[in-house]
């Protein structure tokens, strides 16, 4: 399982012009399933996601993580960060889970996330999502599980 995140001011995702998921300050999360993504993977995703310290602390240090300070958290499916970019000038979607499967992991994803926080919003799973947000910093990483 891959997750980008950002550290956002606000977040939101449309579709159809249908405000379908908002957060304010918190973490934007885009996800992709990958094969063999089992219970443990997304279980150590959802601590990451969780328990990343990207957030300043009185030091301005990022010392502090989303459960620390209770900002929200807005989950986005996107297959495409999945996807094999290492030859040729076309993206390959083999690397990438089934559909079916990237579903169901990414539905156990946001389940497990709301378990253990209060604030989770998510896109619309399979649409044509327009994602906006405010990056704060920037700050973005690549997390893996």
């Amino acid at each position: 399982m891959i997750a980008l995140i950002q550290r956002v001011t606000e977040a939101s995702v449309r579709v159809d012009d249908e405000l379908v998921g908002a957060i304010g300050p918190g973490l934007l999360a885009l996800v992709a399933v990958e094969p063999g993504d089992d219970e443990a993977r997304i279980g150590r995703m959802v601590d990451r996601l969780l328990g990343y310290r990207v957030f300043a602390d009185a030091a301005g240090r990022m010392n502090r993580s989303l459960a620390d300070t209770g900002g929200g958290l807005l989950l986005v499916s996107q297959f495409t960060l999945a996807a094999d970019t290492s030859s040729g000038m076309r993206p390959g979607f083999s690397t990438a889970a089934t559909p079916e499967a990237a579903r169901a992991g990414f539905d156990r994803l946001v389940a497990a996330c709301r378990d253990r926080h209060p604030r989770v919003e998510t896109g619309r799973f399979g649409a044509h999502m327009v994602v906006s947000l405010v990056n704060d910093g920037p700050v973005t990483f690549r997390l893996q599980s």
